[in-house]
């Protein structure tokens, strides 16, 4: 529809369109997916190896924290919150 038509009265119409689900499950929406993990599940066991940074990466780390300088961290962040700031 053109603005001119609708400036002679014509009412814009709006139309619902189908949902593409048969049923409630959503599964149903992704069978390739759902087929694949079934067909062959030893396949989650190929994953890759874990990440190894570069030793630039991690020669520019900074020294782990301890436990006791978190938690002095922690608390001072809840009290922080506690009084609004």
């Amino acid at each position: 529809m053109s603005s001119q038509q609708n400036k002679k009265g014509k009412e814009q119409s709006f139309h619902i369109l189908p949902h593409p689900a048969k049923t409630n499950n959503p599964a149903d929406l992704q069978p390739e997916q759902r087929e694949q993990l079934r067909s062959d599940p030893v396949q989650a066991f190929h994953a890759r190896d874990p990440y190894v940074p570069d030793p630039k990466i991690l020669e520019n780390l900074p020294p782990a924290t301890s436990r006791e300088e978190l938690q002095k961290r922690q608390d001072e962040i809840n009290r922080r919150q506690a009084d609004g700031r």
